[in-house]
């Protein structure tokens, strides 16, 4: 059964299975000033890659991203960390924030699910 921090400031607690992780907070996104830059697993960020940075799953985590403002839902491998700012748990490249239609706001409230 996953574990819900929700207002908590952080992310939500990890006990290894990533299938039962499930967190609701703000999302944000990359800005472009890192397309090419390297994430912390160390492959470059593309900003058209459905990827994003998590505090805690493991990299390669697949996770479902779902837009709790307007129902829309991307899902995305983790391949960096952060965000590094309270109360938001997850940073999503351009594409998947396009995707969920965040672009203009720039931050969303969202559930994360793992999925493996």
């Amino acid at each position: 059964m996953g574990v819900l921090a929700g207002c908590a400031g952080g992310p939500a607690p990890f006990d290894g299975d990533v299938s039962s992780y499930v967190d609701e907070g703000q999302a944000s996104y990359y800005s472009d000033i890192y397309q090419g830059k390297r994430t912390a697993s160390g492959e470059r960020y593309d900003r058209s890659a459905m990827t994003a940075a998590h505090p805690v799953l493991p990299f390669g985590s697949r996770v479902a991203v779902t837009n709790l403002d307007n129902g829309r839902e991307v899902v995305v491998r983790i391949n960096d960390r952060g965000p590094f700012i309270r109360g938001r748990i997850i940073d999503l490249s351009y594409r998947a924030a396009e995707r969920l239609g965040m672009i203009r706001s720039g931050v969303v409230p969202v559930r994360i699910s793992g999925i493996d």
